[in-house]
């Protein structure tokens, strides 16, 4: 299967490709607005849906290739943190973190053609991250050296933050990342098993 990652993100970008999977790459640009009623992991299928959706109403797949599509929510307190507009909101993010744990949703979608339509699966994984206290000084460094704009929940486990915050992950550490690899990878290596 030729793989299209329909992602702006440069760690999904990199951990796909720290899977030897090759593929090419299209940014897709979508309204990630969701139900209010939506909770949990159901966001972020919800929005790597509407992903796929969008790429679909604007291209054509071919037979032998596969859309893949992936969101990352942070849920903490019965509350989505997304991506903080401003340095202000990042520390107060990172501040409702600390000191204790809270769940990343990552949910992939898939989309493939079979019988000449559109065929579009979905799943999420859960992880549990566990945060030490963070100091205002530590919050402050991260944000202001790190500027985390762009992360759910305002921060990267794989940077500096993760270093020093976490003391624990119960789940896939590439969730939290962003991705779950080992998901990923068997999806696709069952399908290319039932179409060898």
């Amino acid at each position: 299967m030729k793989i299209i990652l329909g992602s702006q993100s440069p760690r999904r970008r990199e951990l796909l490709r720290g899977m030897d999977i090759e593929h090419s790459e299209v940014v897709i640009d979508t309204d990630e607005s969701y139900p209010s009623t939506l909770r949990g992991g159901d966001i972020p299928i919800y929005i790597s849906r509407a992903k796929a959706r969008a790429y679909l109403a604007a291209h054509s797949l071919s037979a032998d290739e596969l859309l893949i599509t992936s969101d990352t929510i942070v849920w903490s307190d019965g509350c989505v943190l997304g991506k903080p507009h401003t340095e202000d909101e990042a520390r107060q993010m990172l501040r409702s973190l600390s000191d204790k744990t809270h769940q990343v949703f990552t949910a992939v979608s898939f989309v493939r053609l079979k019988d000449g339509l559109p065929c579009l699966e979905s799943f999420a994984d859960r992880a549990d991250v566990t945060f030490l206290p963070l100091s205002d000084a530590d919050i402050d460094y991260y944000v202001s050296h790190y500027h985390p704009l762009d992360k759910a929940g305002a921060y990267g486990i794989q940077e500096w933050i993760g270093y020093i915050g976490v003391s624990g992950i119960r789940g896939s550490f590439f969730t939290v990342m962003g991705f779950p690899t080992h998901l990923v990878h068997r999806y696709i290596a069952d399908l290319n098993h039932a179409q060898s």
